[in-house]
């Protein structure tokens, strides 16, 4: 029997079910049957059929008010499957349990993924008021620390590829959304080395970020703190957080076979 190219085995129904589900993730809003037919260009009785299915099956939830679609929190649930097996996790997964023995704040292990940082793990802290944060959360790159702590160590090419400008919006009064400052923010984090999130994401919410290097002393991710703006004062960011970032930031990149300092 002759071989057959994979492409002769793909089941329609099945790719237009995950192009929904794509759809849907790409910017986190909730969509329509309307706005889902024309964007995919399928008939609007396919895409009833195809988010009834993946509504039974919890892989999207429907907003009874607006009638429109989310995902569901079966996506979720294998999202943090497949997280759980990362060796990334379960490697630096102590290095931010300390953290946050250490400073009582939540602490996250991050990664940028196109124009997001995905987190990839979160310790929660015991403080009553905290920020709400979860392992599979997503935050556009240029409004969080663990970020901007990213993105500054790529080319400005590299970051002008990977932020599309014309997307870029204010979150609160505080996001840089200019690009040549933003360019010379990275600047001023590089050469910190940590980055921080002054309210830029959400206003009474701040966050500081330092990056994990691998073997080839490549940044391929970021440690944060979060908390709420009142405790994350100016002066605790400088004597406390900083050094036990940094400190951490650096056990995590020699776990991962970094030999610098």
């Amino acid at each position: 029997m002759a071989r057959r190219e994979k492409s002769s085995y793909v089941i329609k129904s099945v790719a237009h079910a995950l192009a929904v589900l794509e759809e849907l993730g790409r910017e986190g809003d909730e969509l329509g049957v309307s706005e889902l037919s024309r964007r995919l260009n399928l008939h609007k009785n396919n895409i009833f059929r195809l988010l009834a299915t993946l509504e039974t099956k919890g892989y999207v939830e429907q907003n009874k008010e607006t009638e429109n679609y989310r995902l569901g929190l079966k996506i979720l649930e294998l999202a943090q499957n497949y997280l759980r097996q990362m060796n990334l996790v379960k490697q630096i997964k102590p290095i931010l349990e300390e953290v946050v023995e250490r400073c009582d704040e939540n602490a996250g292990l991050a990664v940028l993924r196109d124009q997001w940082i995905v987190y990839l793990d979160v310790v929660e802290a015991s403080q009553m008021v905290r920020v709400a944060c979860r392992a599979g959360w997503r935050i556009p790159a240029y409004a969080s620390a663990a970020g901007k702590v990213q993105l500054a160590y790529k080319s400005q090419s590299e970051v002008e590829r990977i932020i599309d400008w014309k997307g870029v919006k204010a979150f609160t009064s505080n996001t840089i959304t200019e690009k040549e400052t933003f360019l010379q923010h990275l600047q001023e984090v590089r050469e910190k080395g940590y980055a921080v999130d002054d309210e830029e994401y959400e206003e009474g919410v701040r966050c500081v970020a330092v990056p994990v290097r691998d073997y080839t002393k490549r940044v391929i991710a970021g440690i944060s703190v979060q908390a709420p703006a009142f405790r994350l004062t100016n002066e605790r960011i400088e004597e406390e957080i900083v050094p036990l970032l940094k400190e951490a930031g650096l056990k995590a990149s020699q776990k991962l076979g970094y030999t610098g300092s």
